[in-house]
């Protein structure tokens, strides 16, 4: 009988995982601390990269030094995945639609957010180059173009999280400031990469290869648009996208790493821009909304790589540099400070005319937290020797400071609307705008219909219908109407082109998040997709309900005929009270029930175990008695008077 051998593993089982051990515990431990003491809004990597400060200066004050290099590696791993996930979050498509489609004049340049954008990184380069040289005068700065460009850094995310948290992400000042945000992200990392470049070897001819990188980009575009429309390529994606093979991830991870792998021949101070534009090429085929493989990057990025480097960052800040200044530290860190919210406080002016001064202010507040760019292109300059290890170690010290205080200052300074008008403009009188209207109404909204024919309107009217005679494709009648960003715009008239076209003007001119309307043709589909635009589907939504009478006759008639006993409603969780309790803890109304629970991007159906967290998004049903029970339970603070409601 033939005896099999076993074959020897050809792997070195020298390395030490201890000191993996210590990080990856810390990085475990830091969320589940800040949840346990409701501090989720104190960002979790100023607080990594503390906790990495004091691991460092009293657990692995004696390791070796390949150990440490061991963890840098991975630090370096996951700064490259930090900087495809920050190129991730550019909404390409966003950016591409605001490109100026007419005449320009000062009201129309105000309001579009690109322009201002790259406004407000030109004025903000300015000022922070002005105030490099007034720097200057407190300690020898070397380079004071470099310093200036780490200054006028910013950091999506930081401002994306805080947008997202406070229902402003789609609203028109999210957009405006999202846009700056991404603007000078790319701006940044781009004269980053040629100011580096340059500073290490000159004005050479190899510079063209940093400008090939961005063929290369154009090529893979190119290519992955080609391959995304081929039927083979589609179906075996979908195939291998789970068990063993997730080859989504696995390309993923080429990409990243072929980017980056092409930077590097071109020069390691090159390499955050080749990551940065493999996020940017996934981004532009990526459908963020509904993507898996979204949800999994992230859990690869900040459930192990990210926090490393972070924690590592820690690790290395040598506070003792600070003390090598010829002059006070403090006085330089005050000033820095100071200057650091200066040069995003001045160009924020720039929305004041359309959000109002004190809106205006606290956007470039906002715009002001600073974190992973300013670190590496902070120690990127220490490599170089143009920025001293004391210098290196107070941009280290304002990414932290700035951090926790521009998102605490926005809150104070930007207070959230709780309570909004629920106004909805209708836009056409037909017979589906009209029953939508009633429906409304009976959910105690105000919608409004807007309609370009009197005699319809007279019709209306006479059945108790709020309508307001006006043309959609009119400015003005917007205007009039006082439309908010939190109002929903239904575009419903009787001609998909006019419904195109007005939904187009209220996404150019107004840059309108909330905007709803209908099609039946792919074409139309698309473009609105690339306007993020909801729409319904006609022909499916048709098919969906013959389905529904099909299959489950009883359950649909019984929905449609009590639409006015019972009803369907989504509730956002702003009540602190909630925040970690469980759903067999609170007692709701007798006739409502929680149907499904949104935490975060993942949809789930609750059971008494679940737990409830701010921010999450509830699907209740019941009667008016019972969602006006859900709305003081999920959306009222705590008063010392109504402590009872909870218990």
């Amino acid at each position: 009988m033939t005896q099999f051998l076993p074959i020897p593993l050809n792997i070195s089982f020298n390395f030490e995982y201890y000191p993996l051990l210590i990080v990856a515990f810390v990085a475990w431990l830091i969320p589940m601390a800040l949840s346990a003491l409701r501090l989720q809004k104190l960002p979790t990597v100023i607080v990594e990269i503390i906790a990495g400060y004091l691991i460092g200066r009293f657990i692995m004050v004696d390791f070796p030094e390949s150990h440490i290099q061991s963890l840098d590696f991975l630090a370096l791993s996951g700064f490259m995945f930090l900087m495809f996930l920050s190129g991730l979050e550019i909404d390409v498509n966003q950016i591409l639609s605001s490109f100026p489609k007419r005449k320009l004049n000062a009201g129309r340049f105000l309001s579009n957010p690109l322009l201002v954008g790259v406004a407000f990184f030109i004025t903000s380069l300015l000022l922070s180059l002005a105030s490099a040289h007034l720097l200057g005068l407190l300690i020898p700065i070397q380079n004071k173009w470099y310093f200036a460009l780490i200054m006028v850094t910013t950091s999506v995310g930081i401002i994306l999280p805080v947008l997202k948290g406070r229902n402003e992400l789609n609203s028109r000042f999210g957009q405006m400031v999202i846009t700056s945000a991404a603007v000078a992200d790319i701006l940044s990392i781009i004269l980053f990469s040629f100011t580096a470049f340059i500073l290490k070897h000159g004005f050479q001819p190899e510079l063209m290869l940093i400008i090939g990188l961005f063929f290369l980009f154009y090529l893979f575009y190119r290519i992955g648009e080609r391959l995304t429309q081929k039927t083979l390529f589609k179906r075996l994606t979908y195939q291998l996208s789970h068990a063993a093979s997730q080859i989504q991830i696995r390309g993923t991870l080429l990409l990243i790493i072929l980017f980056v792998v092409l930077a590097q021949f071109i020069g390691k101070e090159i390499m955050l821009l080749g990551a940065f534009l493999a996020g940017i090429l996934l981004s532009v085929f990526l459908n963020k909304s509904r993507s898996i493989l979204l949800l999994k990057l992230d859990g690869m990025g900040y459930g192990f790589f990210i926090p490393i480097f972070f924690i590592m960052v820690g690790v290395h800040f040598d506070e003792s540099a600070l003390q090598q200044m010829d002059q006070s530290p403090w006085l330089f860190l005050l000033a820095l400070l100071v200057i650091l919210y200066a040069i995003k406080l001045v160009p924020g002016l720039f929305w004041a005319r359309i959000f109002g001064l004190r809106k205006a202010m606290a956007g470039g507040i906002l715009m002001a937290s600073r974190l992973s760019l300013i670190i590496a292109a902070s120690k990127i300059g220490l490599d170089f020797g143009i920025i001293t290890p004391g210098i290196n170690a107070s941009f280290v010290l304002m990414a932290v400071i700035t951090c926790i205080l521009s998102p605490l200052i926005y809150n104070m300074m930007a207070p959230e609307e709780m309570l909004k008008t629920d106004k909805v403009i209708i836009v056409g009188g037909s017979s589906t705008g009209v029953l939508l209207a009633r429906r409304l109404k009976m959910h105690g909204k105000n919608a409004i219909i807007l309609e370009n024919n009197k005699k319809r309107c007279r019709e209306m009217r006479s059945k108790g219908l709020n309508v307001r005679f006006g043309s959609g494709f009119d400015r003005q009648t917007f205007y009039n109407l006082h439309l908010k960003p939190y109002n929903y715009v239904v575009v419903v008239t009787e001609s998909e082109l006019k419904n195109t076209r007005i939904t187009t003007m209220l996404k150019e001119e107004f840059l309108h998040p909330k905007i709803i309307t209908k099609s039946s043709s792919s074409i139309i589909e698309k473009n609105l997709q690339k306007m993020q635009v909801e729409y319904l589907d006609t022909t499916r939504l048709m098919a969906t309900t013959i389905e529904s009478l099909i299959l489950r006759p009883s359950t649909y008639h019984t929905l449609v005929e009590s639409f006015e006993n019972y009803k369907l409603e989504e509730i956002t969780i702003t009540n602190p009270a909630i925040q970690g309790r469980q759903i067999k803890e609170l007692p709701f109304h007798k006739d409502g029930e929680l149907i499904l629970i949104r935490h975060q991007q993942k949809a789930s159906i609750p059971h008494g175990d679940t737990y409830l967290h701010i921010n999450d998004i509830v699907t209740v049903m019941g009667t008016e008695a019972a969602l006006q029970d859900f709305r003081e339970k999920f959306r009222s603070s705590l008063a010392a008077g109504n402590t009872n409601q909870l218990s």
